[in-house]
């Protein structure tokens, strides 16, 4: 699905033109790496396939092997001490989880180097430079995507490729761009009421298998001590699927939403990416974007 949907630069080539001297400086970043950043179309298709590059990274062989021999190398010296061939025998107990740990190291190291290798691409470089020199004249964009700075899937983090950063520059008064095309959408009242949901729930599951579980071993207990009083552990049984139906019902009113939400995030990043002001995207709705 990520490898179909076109991906709409944070910034486009509008945004860029509203002041000329930023625009002199991202065609000379252009220039540079042979990447026309003012091309929205040609913008897409580095980030996308860009996007494939850094993921395939993240499901190479290295982070499969390199996890496996972590697992290995942690569990080994517990299972051999405790196995009959082995128990009494130190050298055959602990010593082969000193060469799984360092395969696992040497492994998830080469795949960490391989996955900054492709972040570092002098194109993605050269992007993350035009963003760094639009917020420097006060373009910011709606939103840049976790992976395009190496962050987290959820966001958090500074990341290990990050926006670069530079002096503030007053705008000049003049653009060398056409006015933006694009308007900033209206909010319908569905996506503000997504916002307002959004980051509840989550805890009905766990609380209902609780309840679940405490009710069947309270009753258990009851039985086999003869307490008949300990039988009313039982209520809780059907009150875990009371906290079942309210967390169904909550994810699937999020499922409702989420279209939604979804459009209108999309459609006010792509309006600021033409260059139209735009108010700035909650958190909820930037994470919509990264999915």
């Amino acid at each position: 699905m990520t490898e179909a949907r076109t991906v709409t630069p944070p910034l486009g080539g509008a945004a860029l033109a509203t002041d000329s001297r930023l625009l002199e400086r991202v065609r000379a970043v252009g220039v540079r790496t042979g990447v026309d950043y003012t091309d929205d179309a040609a913008v897409s298709d580095l980030l996308a396939r860009h996007r494939r590059a850094v993921e395939r990274t993240t499901r190479a062989p290295a982070v499969w092997i390199g996890g496996l021999a972590l697992a290995a190398g942690a569990i080994w010296p517990f299972v051999g001490h405790a196995a009959p061939a082995t128990a009494g025998r130190p050298l055959l107990a602990y010593a082969p989880a000193g060469p799984l740990l360092i395969l696992a190291a040497a492994c998830l190291t080469l795949a960490r180097l391989r996955w900054k290798r492709a972040l570092l691409h002098k194109e993605l470089a050269g992007y993350r430079e035009a963003l760094g020199l639009a917020r420097a004249y006060g373009i910011e964009p709606a939103h840049v995507p976790a992976w395009l700075e190496g962050r987290r899937e959820d966001g958090g983090g500074r990341g290990a490729t990050p926006i670069p950063r530079y002096a503030p520059v007053e705008r000049s008064a003049e653009g060398t761009g056409t006015p933006p095309t694009m308007t900033p959408p209206s909010k319908p009242e569905a996506v503000s009421e997504y916002e307002r949901v959004a980051d509840q729930g989550g805890w009905h599951d766990e609380l209902g298998w609780l309840l679940l579980f405490a009710g069947g071993i309270g009753a258990a207990a009851a039985v086999s001590s003869g307490e008949a009083l300990g039988l009313a552990a039982l209520a809780l049984v059907p009150l875990a699927v009371v906290v079942w139906v309210a967390g169904h019902r909550q994810g699937r009113r999020k499922a409702d939403l989420r279209p939604e939400a979804e459009a209108y995030a999309r459609a006010v990043a792509a309006a600021r990416a033409a260059g139209a002001e735009t108010p700035d995207l909650p958190p909820q709705l930037r994470a919509l974007l990264d999915d």
